[in-house]
């Protein structure tokens, strides 16, 4: 078994991968382990955890995984939408569509950390993108709210779910909270997207889906 891990933005990311993603996995010979990243160190050794706060923290975190060397490779699961400025290639990019600005900022990660074995992948535009794949499961968890499930449908009329987007009142998760004022990102992330099912999302998805497969190619099978 191919051990991967996994540097997963917070506890809702790291949900998915143990009880969707992981799963899924381990039929190519995969065992895929979610590590949240670390956001502040203190002296007595403690950590807190969760979110992006600035790229330094990020490759720390990632260095240190890559110091496992009986791991076969390290990813990541972290939002494109909200990534701090000093991200490499973020003042620069020059894609037309967000897959080349994503997959450019992809590059730039993996050519700054400098190893073979790190992978990165960024969410575009971020997780609750993943939500949007299925407006009739979203509605269904929320049955006090009307035409949520039209609501839903038209914002992905002419795109797809990770198409939208990164307006600081438009990406995914505003458009949601706006819409579902009891929308919890951690507690809605795990259960909408685990009765949407993996393959309906690797569907609609098609940066999530190219980093599922190159996750399962790591098992050989």
């Amino acid at each position: 078994m191919n051990r991967v891990h996994i540097l997963v933005e917070g506890q809702t990311e790291e949900s998915f991968v143990k009880t969707i993603l992981a799963p899924h996995l381990h039929r190519f010979g995969v065992h895929a382990v979610a590590i949240l990243l670390t956001t502040k160190r203190v002296k007595a050794g403690g950590h807190f955890k969760g979110g992006v706060t600035s790229y330094s923290k990020v490759k720390r975190d990632v260095q240190r995984l890559l110091g496992d060397s009986s791991a076969r490779a390290v990813t990541t699961m972290i939002d494109f939408y909200g990534l701090p400025q000093d991200f490499p290639g973020k003042g620069n990019l020059s894609g037309t569509t967000c897959y080349e600005r994503v997959e450019q900022l992809e590059e730039a990660f993996k050519a700054d950390v400098g190893e073979p074995r790190f992978m990165p992948y960024l969410s575009l535009h971020e997780f609750e993108s993943l939500l949007l794949v299925s407006p009739e499961t979203v509605a269904t968890a929320f049955p006090d709210r009307s035409n949520v499930e039209q609501e839903l449908k038209s914002w992905t009329a002419s795109v797809s779910p990770e198409e939208v987007d990164e307006g600081p009142e438009s990406h995914p998760a505003a458009r949601l909270q706006r819409l579902l004022p009891g929308f919890r990102k951690a507690l809605h992330g795990p259960l909408i997207t685990a009765r949407i099912g993996l393959e309906a999302i690797r569907d609609r998805c098609r940066h999530f889906n190219a980093w599922v497969e190159s996750l399962q190619r790591l098992g050989g099978a």
